[in-house]
């Protein structure tokens, strides 16, 4: 196979079965680092060995062999007791054979999640881990995700595996009794799965990537068959599902973002519109009070609702988001709302609701090209311009950053040139 090919096949099979191998060796050897290490082993293998032989009808399942074997050579040669020779002879009767049941949750990478939400760990530390091993994102996507530098990342991942070691959390299927306790964190790795893929970091990624997109929502389609009463997992699927309709309409062919009231809506995907609309009606009659992911589906509900982008209903997302930052007060939840109240009362006024940001948010791209677009409006070109350029120099997605220059390149000359 030339070089290129299996480039190609080494990539799509990384993305399929990463998560997959390491969720299996973790299970079954119970340390990450074991796990991890004998995956990427694997991998490297994998390039040796499929160029000269061909690539093996079940590309999961060589990996998985192969990965558990260079993991249990390691087990051997860090053998320096009986006991521990006893452990690796265990673990190859183990993968040779059936394998233990599954519990509650049937899939190896949810499983892998919800362990990795155990409460023992700091939520940061949860979130970090399972990022990395289920989400299979680098530490710079994660960091960029948390808006924190990358050892930060490296450091709450180290600190994770250590803890998980040194308290002997058990890499086990978790109980039915178990899975609420440890929902909130699977949610929001889940969500930022999902937000990594349909806004990529890397300015040579894909600017989408619906590898990532369609994970987590096959995931979150899991975690609602496990817990199909509970409000805020159908608002996340809802918000998804709704977000994931327009995926194929935000990115041009030039490879530029198409903002919302851009997008040719007829592109969108209807069927998961219907879907999504669906699941936000069914959690408002259903009488709860709604949480965080069940306001945030209201609100996409309402924008994927107008047939025009003119025809949104802009008072209604600004109750919305007014109602979301009771629940989630934060700095990023007051700058979207500030740019619905910015096509409700104008951009001035959303400007002044706009400032105040800046101190909590001057690292996160999305504030300073908000700022760009509103100063724009106001003929302020000059401090336009030179928010755009903060946003450009921030900003980690291709179509993102084509956009953004555009729109600079687009502003009057300053006065004087």
């Amino acid at each position: 196979m030339a070089d290129a090919g299996l480039d190609e096949v080494l990539a799509r099979v990384h993305r399929d079965e990463w998560a997959r191998v390491v969720a299996t060796l973790a299970r079954r050897f119970g340390d990450l680092d074991v796990a991890e290490d004998a995956t990427a082993e694997a991998f490297a293998t994998a390039v040796e060995r499929w160029r000269a032989d061909g690539v093996p009808a079940n590309p999961g399942a060589w990996l998985t062999t192969t990965a558990g074997n260079k993991a249990l050579d390691r087990v051997r040669r860090e053998s320096r007791r009986d006991a521990k020779q006893r452990q690796a002879h265990m673990l190859t009767d183990q993968l040779a054979g059936p394998p233990e049941p599954t519990g509650a949750v049937e899939d190896e990478r949810l499983r892998l999640l919800f362990t990795c939400a155990h409460p023992a760990l700091a939520r940061e530390a949860r979130i970090a881990l399972t990022l990395r091993l289920v989400g299979g994102l680098t530490v710079a996507e994660i960091g960029h995700a948390f808006l924190v530098q990358e050892a930060t990342v490296a450091q709450r991942i180290t600190r994770a595996k250590a803890k998980i070691k040194a308290a002997g959390i058990p890499w086990r299927v978790p109980a039915e009794d178990d899975l609420p306790a440890r929902l909130d964190g699977v949610l929001t790795v889940l969500y930022l799965v999902y937000n990594e893929g349909y806004l990529a970091s890397g300015a040579d990624a894909d600017p989408v990537r619906a590898d990532l997109t369609g994970e987590a929502i096959r995931l979150t389609r899991l975690v609602r068959e496990l817990l199909p009463d509970d409000g805020e997992v159908a608002g996340l699927l809802a918000l998804m599902l709704l977000t994931e309709a327009r995926r194929t309409a935000r990115v041009s062919s030039s490879g530029e973002l198409v903002t919302l009231d851009q997008q040719d809506r007829g592109a969108w995907d209807h069927e998961l519109v219907t879907e999504g609309h669906a699941l936000v009606r069914d959690r408002i009659t259903s009488g709860r009070a709604p949480g965080r992911y069940q306001v945030l589906a209201a609100i996409n509900a309402v924008h994927t609702d107008a047939p025009d982008a003119r025809e949104t209903d802009w008072s209604q997302v600004v109750a919305l988001y007014d109602r979301l930052a009771r629940l989630d007060p934060s700095p990023v939840v007051a700058l979207n709302r500030a740019i619905a109240v910015a096509e409700l009362d104008g951009p001035q006024v959303a400007l002044a609701q706009v400032e105040p940001l800046a101190d909590r948010l001057a690292r996160y791209h999305a504030f300073h090209a908000t700022r760009a677009d509103l100063l724009r409006r106001l003929g302020r070109s000059a401090e336009a311009r030179a928010a755009y350029d903060r946003a450009i120099g921030l900003a980690r997605n291709s179509a993102e950053m084509a956009y953004l220059t555009r729109r600079r390149d687009e502003l009057p000359a300053a006065e004087g040139r």
